[in-house]
């Protein structure tokens, strides 16, 4: 407890927790949490042009977040989780929009 507690107090601890490298990625958390939270909801609201997107952009910056050094896996986690939900909500617009044979 007493070595955690000196390396919580560290100017290298402080420095990370007051960076972009730590606050990019725990802001942009946002968008996997939305789209985890909206596997839930019908797919006839989601956009296929903006789940699209959202992969590509996820895609390049899990590349980048592995690239930078030094390497942000926090930004890689988050990106990573995002590409998995994106996915998923891309398999729900296609199921729902191509795939269906019911009247809607």
């Amino acid at each position: 407890m007493n070595r955690f507690m000196k390396v919580l107090k560290s100017k290298e601890t402080r420095d990370y927790f007051m960076s972009t490298h730590f606050w990019g990625p725990v802001a942009n958390w946002a968008i996997p949490i939305a789209a985890i939270a909206d596997i839930q909801r019908d797919p006839k609201y989601i956009s296929g042009k903006m789940t699209f997107a959202l992969c590509l952009y996820s895609a390049m910056f899990m590349r980048f977040a592995i690239k930078v050094q030094p390497r942000n896996m926090l930004l890689f986690a988050c990106h990573f989780v995002n590409e998995g939900a994106q996915i998923t909500q891309g398999c729900r617009f296609i199921k729902y929009h191509y795939l269906s044979k019911k009247e809607r």
